[in-house]
């Protein structure tokens, strides 16, 4: 074989292998069912560890500092960028019937866990504040 052709058959092989890895890299590249991380990177696992299921305060009682039940959150909203806005707590009623619905920003809890405290609210202070009425749409 001649030298031409041993250097252009060298080069052929190098171009070939360097578009195959890259074919190959691009390929990595791309997402795979069960190995992407769809949402919480990993590193943030551990903050989020630190807070609090949506699940376990649905339902959960509502107290002021001096430890009295004042009701229980109905429903939590979510604002349109993503943050939790408001409680929705419910008072007073019984079994659903005459529950008074009022939004209280997430702000003015002191703290949710082991109890949810209102601090300064009482019943009857949250049965004066206007009622939340969900939006039909």
């Amino acid at each position: 074989m001649s030298p031409n052709i041993t250097r252009k058959a060298v080069l052929f092989a190098f171009c070939s292998l360097a578009l195959i890895g890259s074919a190959k890299a691009d390929q990595n590249d791309a997402p795979v069912a069960g190995t992407v991380t769809l949402g919480v990177p990993v590193w943030q696992i551990d903050v989020i560890a630190n807070g609090w299921r949506a699940s376990k305060l649905l339902g959960a009682s509502v107290y002021n500092d001096n430890d009295q039940k004042i009701g229980k959150i109905g429903d939590l909203i979510v604002a349109p960028d993503g943050t939790l806005s408001v409680a929705i707590i419910d008072v007073g009623g019984f079994l659903g019937i005459g529950t008074h619905h009022v939004a209280i920003p997430v702000q003015e809890f002191s703290q949710v866990t082991p109890k949810i405290i209102l601090p300064g609210a009482t019943k009857d202070m949250l049965k004066q504040v206007a009622e939340f009425k969900y939006n039909k749409g």
